[in-house]
C-alpha cells in the first residue's frame, strides 16, 4: 500500500498522531530531501529508512516503487512539507497506482493553500488552486488576467523575489481588487496582509520579503460570465482592451477563452 502523508508546513507539532505511526509502520519512506525529512524523522523517533523522491527522480524510482507495493511493502510519500502531490511530487505515483489498482490511502494533515485561504478574510465558497505563478512576464500576465475573471477566490504559490512583479502587475491591471498574502504559516514570523492590490504593493514596495509566500486573489464579482454573455463579442473585446490595457490581439485571445469560443470567430466578427 502506498500512503500519501502530509506533513508539517512549518511547526512541527502540527504532525499528527496518525502520520507518525503510518510513518513508522512503513517499510520505507519516499521523500524530497533525505536530509530535510531526517529531522522531521528524528523529532518523533522515527526509524524508518529515507529514499530520495523528488522530481527529476520520480520516472527512474517509479517502476522498483511499483514492483515493491506488488510484493505487498509499505510505503509511505512524504513532501518537504505539506500534503504530497500538492506543488510537490505524488501526483504521477498516485496515478499509476490507481492505473495497476494498487492501494492508494492519504494520511491528511496541513497544507499551505488551504490554510492560507482559510484565514485570508476572502471567500471560501469557491475557490481554485493554480500552483506557482508562471515565470515569463508574457505568461504571467495571461494568467493573472484569467485569474481575475474567475467568480470565485484564487490560490497561489509564490517565491519572495518574484512578489514585487507580481504584485506590480495586480496593482496594474486590478488596483482595487482584495487581496491577502499569507508568509511563514505556522512558523514564528507568520504574517497575513490584506488590502486592495495597489495598497498592499504599496506597503510592500521595495521592502525585502522572506519565507514561503501563499497570494490570494478575491474573485470577480462585477463581470462574471452571465455579464459577459449579455456583451456582444465586440464589446468584450473593447472592454478588455479599455479595462485591462491590453492589445486588441491579447483582448480577442482572452474574449475568445472566456466565452469557451473560437479565436479566428471573434477575430473574423472583430474585424468585419
Amino acid at each position: 500500500m502506498l500512503f500519501l502523508v502530509a506533513t508539517p508546513i512549518g511547526n512541527l507539532a502540527d504532525m499528527t498522531f496518525r502520520a507518525v505511526e503510518t510513518l513508522k509502520n512503513s517499510d520505507y519512506i519516499l521523500c524530497e530531501d533525505t536530509r530535510h525529512s531526517a529531522v522531521l524523522l528524528n523529532h518523533y523517533s522515527i526509524q524508518t529508512p529515507l529514499k530520495s523522491y523528488h522530481q527529476f527522480s520520480e520516472a527512474f524510482r517509479e517502476e522498483g516503487i511499483i514492483e515493491d507495493l506488488k510484493n505487498g511493502k509499505t510505503i509511505s510519500l512524504i513532501s518537504d512539507a505539506g500534503t504530497p502531490g500538492i506543488s510537490d511530487p505524488g501526483e504521477r505515483i498516485a496515478r499509476r497506482c490507481r492505473e495497476e489498482h494498487l492501494r492508494v490511502e492519504p494520511i491528511p494533515g496541513p497544507c499551505a493553500a488551504i490554510a492560507a485561504i482559510s484565514a485570508s478574510g476572502l471567500d471560501t465558497t469557491l475557490f481554485q488552486f493554480t500552483g506557482f505563478l508562471p515565470r515569463k512576464a508574457g505568461e504571467l500576465k495571461k494568467a493573472l488576467l484569467s485569474l481575475l475573471h474567475y467568480p470565485g477566490t484564487s490560490i497561489c504559490y509564490e517565491s519572495p523575489n518574484r512578489l514585487e512583479e507580481v504584485l506590480l502587475l495586480l496593482a496594474e491591471l486590478a488596483p482595487k481588487r482584495k487581496i491577502s498574502i499569507a508568509r511563514e504559516l505556522t512558523k514564528k514570523f507568520e504574517e497575513f496582509i490584506f488590502g486592495s492590490a495597489r495598497e498592499v504593493h504599496e506597503s510592500l514596495k521595495n521592502k525585502p520579503i522572506k519565507g514561503e509566500i501563499v497570494l490570494i486573489i478575491s474573485g470577480d464579482t462585477e463581470n462574471t460570465l452571465e455579464s459577459w454573455n449579455a456583451l456582444s463579442p465586440m464589446e468584450h473585446v473593447e472592454h478588455l482592451i479599455e479595462q485591462f490595457h491590453l492589445s486588441q490581439k491579447d483582448a480577442i485571445k482572452l474574449a475568445a477563452e472566456l466565452r469557451g469560443a473560437p479565436k479566428k470567430e471573434i477575430y473574423k466578427l472583430f474585424h468585419n
